[in-house]
């Protein structure tokens, strides 16, 4: 693994140097000398705490191309199919361990997270007592071990075979001696839940909006997804799925849900107001990366979200890339008949709604706050209605734009020069994604009824969130609550329980990790590319490069470990079943 060296981001230095002597003997500005920062505990943790949100499209820590675009959800979208590496995620074929580079960045900026939390942790050891006082600094060393453990659940969720590197390892400064196949899949699972359950153990219960940091209910919810992913098996589809649950773990999902569930923390009334600056940190968010607008920080450029800058629709923004493409099959997956889904024909015919024309196609209400579609507000204003022209490669990509990362357009970017970025919060997890994860459990330990209650409520918000926002789409939504009979048996239970995910999350980063978990990818992607590579819209057609995408079952469940990691210390990294 490359090695991290500083604490802190020092200053680029712009230097005419007219000798390699001159150069020799320079004394460096900007510099923060490592004992000092070392002896300010308190210090050390803000430095962790501020790589949740040192994030760029390269390296997203949000993972929406490995979530999004790899799915059925999703394009990329952006000017063409070479416009960054993400293109080999969008059709598997042809992805490598050199191939997007960007995967690489990804794994050297996680590992940069994970020293810092390090770091921190052995000036705590070292320093807190003195400084902090013992009960202060017991608290912050269960807040980092939280960040550390966060960190490192992306890592293992996009790269599998991953060295643990901690405090100790740091201490001794042996990361270039860690192999990365020293544990397995479910060793190194177990290590970050050893992590999550001090956070859970320490920390206190804080309700919404108290502040960002981390707390026991945020653990609580970490924990319950860990346990949920290691409920179904190890990710490869062999060894994944309806025979391979454990049901003890899915006892203790619906245990650490519990604690979400008697917290305060709750349903947001309308679906619509979840994804609106003003909202971010109501009662729908148990934990969230913090943003901030320039105007509120009293900064030059705020603390933006720079992992989704490239998602702005094209036209409608000053500087709009128009990645992050919604699909059509995820469209038709919205349709309803008699208010409830479509399971087993949703994609018999291709269908999008236009604003002003109802026809006998019903809708639930959740598409018009999750897809941004000719015709329709952008956002809910109609002064930025959207057209066919808000597409930047419609002859790749489609005509359908995301709405969930972006503010609405009058309230502008927080950023606007030759890149935008918006102050958005990154939900790492809402209140609706945790009882989905429960409602998931619950059907799993054969306690259908109890699923559906949590499933329906869920629909009950979303037939409530149209008068609000989407008034304009009213006459096309119809939605109902589930009949008891469909949580009679578990394999309809498990339908609307997957169904209710996509509808609900949405463009939300999190699909192609819920088919994998499921182990259904490889039959539900492929079968998508047979139908995306003749898509129309309005007769104009698009999507024909997914006559080249495959999903290899046994290889693509992980991704590559990146070409640079593999060869930086030759022989010390196992690659990933499939790509060696």
């Amino acid at each position: 693994m490359k090695k991290i060296y500083s604490i802190f981001a020092a200053c680029a230095l712009g230097l005419t140097l007219s000798s390699c002597d001159d150069f020799l003997d320079y004394n460096p500005t900007a510099v923060v000398d490592e004992e000092l920062a070392f002896s300010d505990p308190e210090g050390m943790v803000t430095s962790a705490y501020a790589m949740l949100g040192d994030c760029w499209y390269t390296y997203p820590f949000n993972l929406f191309p490995y979530g999004d675009v790899t799915s059925d959800d999703c394009l990329k979208g952006g000017s063409g199919t070479g416009d960054t590496g993400y293109h080999a995620f969008d059709i598997w074929t042809t992805l490598a361990p050199n191939t997007p580079g960007e995967m690489d960045e990804l794994w050297y900026r996680l590992y940069c997270a994970v020293s810092r939390c390090n770091r921190a942790l052995l000036s705590l050891n070292q320093y807190g007592e003195n400084v902090l006082g013992e009960e202060t600094m017991r608290q912050r060393v269960a807040e980092v071990k939280f960040l550390r453990a966060h960190f490192y659940y992306k890592l293992l969720t996009v790269f599998h075979n991953i060295p643990w590197i901690d405090e100790d390892v740091e201490a001794k400064g042996s990361q270039e001696s860690v192999r990365n196949d020293e544990f397995t899949y479910d060793e190194l699972f177990h290590k970050i839940i050893a992590d999550f359950r001090q956070a859970y153990d320490v920390l206190p219960v804080k309700g919404p909006g108290e502040d960002g940091c981390a707390n026991k209910i945020a653990a609580a919810a970490y924990l319950a997804k860990c346990y949920l992913n290691l409920a179904w098996g190890d990710g490869y589809e062999a060894t994944t799925g309806v025979d391979h649950i454990n049901r003890d773990y899915m006892d203790s999902v619906v245990v650490y849900t519990n604690d979400v569930v008697n917290s305060g923390y709750g349903y947001l009334e309308d679906y619509g107001d979840i994804f609106l600056p003003e909202y971010k940190n109501s009662k729908e968010s148990v934990f969230a990366v913090q943003t901030s607008d320039y105007e509120d920080d009293h900064t030059t450029y705020g603390r933006a979200n720079w992992s989704n800058t490239l998602n702005g629709c094209w036209g409608m923004w000053s500087c709009g890339w128009d990645f992050h493409k919604p699909s059509q099959d995820l469209v038709n997956a919205f349709k309803t008949r008699n208010g409830l889904p479509e399971f087993d024909d949703y994609n018999d015919s291709d269908a999008y709604p236009v604003n002003g024309r109802p026809d006998g196609q019903k809708w639930d209400p959740r598409l018009f706050h999750t897809v941004g579609m000719p015709t329709f507000p952008y956002k809910y204003e109609a002064e930025y209605t959207m057209t066919m022209d808000n597409s930047r490669d419609a002859s790749d990509y489609g005509f359908y734009t995301s709405l969930k990362e972006v503010p609405q357009r009058s309230q502008g970017e927080t950023f606007n020069g030759s890149w935008q970025a918006f102050a958005m919060n990154d939900y790492v997890f809402r209140y609706t994604d945790v009882m989905l994860m429960r409602a998931e459990a619950l059907i799993e330990l054969d306690r259908m009824q109890e699923a559906g209650e949590i499933i329906n409520a869920i629909r009950r918000r979303a037939a409530n969130s149209i008068t609000k926002h989407i008034s304009y789409a009213a006459d096309q939504c119809e939605i109902a609550e589930y009949p008891a009979s469909y949580f009679a048996d578990k394999e309809t239970a498990r339908k609307c329980l997957r169904w209710e995910r996509r509808l609900e999350m949405g463009m939300e980063n999190n699909r192609f990790f819920d088919l994998r978990r499921w182990g259904i990818a490889s039959e539900t992607l492929n079968a998508y590319f047979e139908r995306a590579q003749h898509y129309t819209y309005e007769g104009r057609a698009y999507g024909a490069y997914y006559s080249a995408a495959h999903f290899t079952p046994g290889k693509n469940e992980y991704f590559p470990v990146p070409y640079n990691q593999m060869f930086y210390i030759p022989g010390l990294y196992t690659q990933n079943k499939g790509y060696e």
